[in-house]
């Protein structure tokens, strides 16, 4: 038997509590009577009689494996790991907090809730993409976003305007931070919360996805005294990781590290964060201006968005500081050409750059269900073709209940390294573009490159990568 994901509007036909007390699963809801799946309720005369009380309608079993019965509540009734039967949600509680439980379990980066003319939802980012988990009464909802902004200290009042805040949920033994920003739309407000990671004491360099000789040459880079580290790439790549994994690395008693960022995403012992705030006129360039007379050793730019921050780092790396900071770029040499569009004169670029990273995120396909399938040529992009993968195969994304029936699990990141060394300072003093071949003498691999293998060892699809096959990222 296919065993499948239940729409929203069948799942909730009966609480994850219900679910997991009776062990049942619906398979059909017909308004006055309910099919439901089970190992066990056929069997009990007299627990199937509590079911159709609680319920107030007639109970029809359909019997299935004890295997098949607990993959279906794992993946509609909230518990991620039906082995260890670990219950994300638990409906007695808040459904506020039970939102930011499930959330954090399934590994989700932002929680959306949003309304429309007829209905209202809750949709969860995992992975990069977006999975509706959960359908709202339209009468519910104002009372759900009242109670969020009364949480994040906003005016409940206001209905006309955007409105920012944060959250410090506890949940167990654990506190998580949420930025949260709510919307005027044309049905009512919408809300996303961000779910910030409080700790960076597990986010280590070894473990975010740098190859061998990769980890060699950006480990030299960082170890420098002084000069620029940039890392590019668009929201949700994995830059603010990657800064907070090389911090990590550098944080030690004898170095005086700082950050300026918007918003805090980590927090990491022995190290100084900032919080920006424009609102009064606190910039990243005025931050690090005033941070430039604390005596740091490291600093930390959340992102460069102007010529003024810019400046202001390249400055801060000549006076001998080492600077890590983010610019939104296509690839590793695409942030010089931003740095010299920004208005940064190229000999303090070739003079202060120490590494050029660019870096994106790829779902990994779902190892229960991908399918191998010929190439179609028609969907490549334009300019490659089977030969460039070596391949006349390719595994794509089917679905099944542990993916949440997306067909990708995971996700594998893409580095692109450029490390300035003399003959690349001298290329960029003259705003020039080095040839390939000059890159790849110290084993630099393009994004596109790492695409096309990710792509032919089966480990993800083309249209997963298709964003960075069909752009030369060098």
């Amino acid at each position: 038997m296919e065993l499948k994901e239940l729409d929203i509007a069948l799942r909730q036909a009966i609480s994850s509590e219900m679910a997991w007390e009776y062990r049942i699963v619906p398979k059909a809801d017909h308004g006055s009577s309910l099919e439901v799946y089970s190992d066990t309720l056929g069997d009990k005369t007299d627990t199937l009689r509590e079911v159709e009380f609680l319920l107030g309608k007639t109970v029809e079993v359909h019997t299935v494996s004890q295997d098949e019965l607990m993959v279906m509540l794992s993946t509609n009734y909230g518990r991620d790991n039906a082995q260890n039967g670990a219950e994300i949600m638990n409906y007695s509680e808040d459904f506020l907090v039970r939102l930011v439980q499930e959330a954090d379990q399934l590994g989700s980066s932002d929680i959306h809730i949003e309304v429309y003319e007829h209905r209202a939802r809750v949709r969860m980012r995992v992975d990069g993409h977006l999975l509706e988990r959960h359908a709202l009464e339209l009468r519910d909802y104002p009372a759900l976003i009242n109670k969020i902004k009364v949480q994040s200290k906003l005016d409940i009042s206001e209905k006309r305007r955007p409105q920012d805040g944060r959250i410090a949920m506890d949940i167990g033994n654990e506190t998580i931070d949420l930025r949260v920003s709510i919307i005027p739309t044309l049905y009512g407000e919408k809300s996303v919360l961000r779910l910030l990671q409080r700790d960076a004491s597990e986010v280590r360099l070894d473990k975010i996805g740098l190859a061998g000789n990769q980890m060699t040459t950006y480990m030299e880079g960082i170890q420098k005294p002084q000069g620029i580290v940039l890392i590019s790439g668009p929201t949700g790549s994995g830059k603010t990781t990657t800064l907070y994994a090389s911090l990590r690395h550098l944080n030690q008693t004898e170095r005086n590290v700082i950050t300026v960022e918007d918003p805090i995403e980590y927090t990491l012992e022995g190290i100084n964060q900032l919080q920006l705030n424009e609102a009064i006129g606190l910039t990243f360039a005025k931050a690090l201006r005033a941070f430039l007379r604390q005596d740091p050793d490291v600093i930390m730019l959340g992102e460069i968005r102007d010529k003024e921050t810019a400046e202001m780092a390249v400055r801060a790396s000549l006076t001998g500081h080492l600077v890590f900071s983010t610019i939104h770029t296509q690839s590793a040499w695409g942030t010089i050409d931003r740095l010299m569009d920004m208005g940064v004169p190229s000999y303090m670029i070739s003079s202060t750059l120490n590494l050029s990273v660019a870096q994106r995120l790829v779902r990994k396909l779902c190892n229960n269900c991908k399918q191998e399938v010929p190439i179609d040529e028609v969907q490549l992009p334009s300019e490659l073709s089977s030969k460039n993968f070596g391949t006349n195969k390719v595994q794509v994304a089917k679905g099944c209940p542990s993916c949440f029936h997306t067909g990708y699990k995971g996700r594998a990141a893409l580095f692109e390294i450029i490390p300035i060394n003399e003959s690349l300072r001298a290329v960029i003093r003259e705003q020039e573009r080095p040839e390939l071949s000059q890159l790849k003498e110290f084993g630099f691999k393009s994004l596109k490159d790492q695409a096309i293998e990710l792509v032919s060892n089966g480990t993800t699809s083309v249209e997963e990568t298709f964003g960075i096959l069909s752009v030369n990222s060098f």
